[in-house]
């Protein structure tokens, strides 16, 4: 051993749940190099690549302009960076997908759970709808206290806000422009006129 803990046995079960303690299988280790190979190769380095073409010839057309000492080298690093980041993130879904298909694998099962969860609006599946959707014995016109109450509870209420759009130029605000005038002598006393 060389001092370092080895996370990489074979044939090792964890039967803890995913967290900041999670040690990946050897099947999920195998799968994130994969996935970080993939990623580097495929989608990072074409798009930083094409990133910083795409800068350097806004920068020698003259839409961008070029540092006067540095010349165009800290736009083609910021355009390298965000590239290799953007084709990071762009990878996220295929790596998950590929871990999803994964069997036996506690990472997979949580990413297929969690499928699910994320779909539904938050609290979806634990809320009754408020309102009921049939509407067609009701008067279009009239209103009955049980529709006034539930605007009550569910509606924001807004308060208005002392400068708004039906003020225009010629409504007195009481504000004006006068500035008040102070004069100073020679010792730094100060008295208005």
């Amino acid at each position: 051993m060389n001092g370092r803990a080895d996370f990489r046995e074979p044939n090792a079960q964890v039967s803890r749940p995913i967290g900041g303690g999670y040690i990946p299988t050897e099947e999920e280790w195998r799968l994130f190099a994969e996935c970080h190979e993939e990623c580097f190769w495929f989608r990072s380095v074409p798009l930083a690549a094409t990133s910083m073409l795409i800068t350097q010839g806004l920068i020698s057309k003259g839409i961008l302009s070029s540092h006067p000492k540095y010349g165009s080298i800290p736009k083609l690093i910021f355009a390298c960076i965000v590239g290799y980041f953007a084709g990071k993130l762009s990878y996220v879904k295929t790596c998950q997908e590929k871990f999803k298909k994964l069997e036996n694998s506690p990472l997979g099962e949580a990413l297929r759970s969690g499928e699910l969860r994320r779909s539904l609006p938050p609290g979806h599946y634990t809320q009754k709808p408020k309102y009921d959707s049939n509407v067609s014995g009701q008067s279009s016109f009239g209103t009955s206290p049980a529709a006034d109450n539930i605007e009550k509870e569910t509606l924001p209420r807004y308060e208005p806000i002392p400068f708004s759009a039906s003020m225009n130029e010629s409504t007195p605000t009481g504000i004006t422009d006068h500035i008040a005038q102070v004069k100073v002598n020679k010792y730094g006393d100060t008295w208005d006129e």
